[in-house]
């Protein structure tokens, strides 16, 4: 299913699927822009600079990703919601305490997700060809999920939002556990698989399968404007 005219969502299917199939539900499932949001996850400089370790440790995969894929297509997102007048948000990672006390234990333990971004420093900002605005809505969390972090969940509820069109990183952390936490809150997500990034493509591919069908429904980049573009 490799063609250009198989929705993406048919692409990763949910292997759940293969015993229980949601027929035409997700088929029909369609963005409404004057209940839309934008949501870019944690696409900050320490995950350029770790993009760029990782490469020069000989893998490349998330530094092509991020420069040929994500940070393109979440800049033609970015541009296309301004445009149109649209809600943008952001959340980022970021502790106030220098010593990182403020953080939950999962970005406190040693490892892959250790975490230390005092809110101001340089590593702690979102990339340069993203960079918020003034008015639009940025929150930081010391979490994964930006829903049990914040009040994101709340302020979209204030603004009358509904369906929450997501990019960002990492596919198989922040952003999973922000797709799971909307849809429990009852949001509909979209899950823009070509603005989004794993460690590796076997992660990016499987956790994508994973929530794709139940939690969100999985979409491009060109899907998300032409679905919007034409209301």
């Amino acid at each position: 299913m490799d063609d250009e005219k198989t929705p993406t969502f048919r692409k990763f299917p949910n292997p759940n699927f293969d015993v229980h199939s949601e027929g035409d539900y997700w088929e029909k499932i369609k963005p409404l822009k004057d209940k839309t949001a934008l949501l870019i996850i944690d696409v900050q400089k320490h995950d350029q600079d770790l993009a760029v370790e990782l490469r020069d440790a000989g893998n490349s995969y998330l530094y092509d990703r991020l420069k040929e894929t994500v940070i393109p297509n979440a800049r033609r997102l970015l541009d296309f919601f301004r445009d149109q007048q649209m809600v943008v948000t952001f959340a980022t990672l970021g502790n106030q305490r220098a010593d990182g006390r403020d953080r939950s234990p999962t970005q406190a333990r040693p490892g892959w997700n250790y975490t230390l971004l005092k809110i101001g420093s340089r590593d702690q900002e979102v990339v340069d060809e993203l960079k918020p605005r003034d008015g639009e809505v940025v929150v930081c969390k010391t979490t994964d999920s930006t829903v049990m972090g914040t009040q994101y969940g709340h302020i979209l509820r204030w603004m009358g939002i509904e369906h929450v069109v997501v990019g960002g990183l990492f596919t198989d952390q922040c952003v999973s556990s922000t797709v799971r936490d909307l849809s429990d809150w009852g949001y509909t997500v979209f899950l823009v698989e070509d603005a989004t990034s794993a460690i590796n493509a076997d992660l990016q591919i499987w956790e994508t399968r994973m929530l794709n069908q139940i939690y969100c429904k999985v979409v491009s980049t060109e899907e998300v404007v032409r679905d919007l573009a034409t209301q």
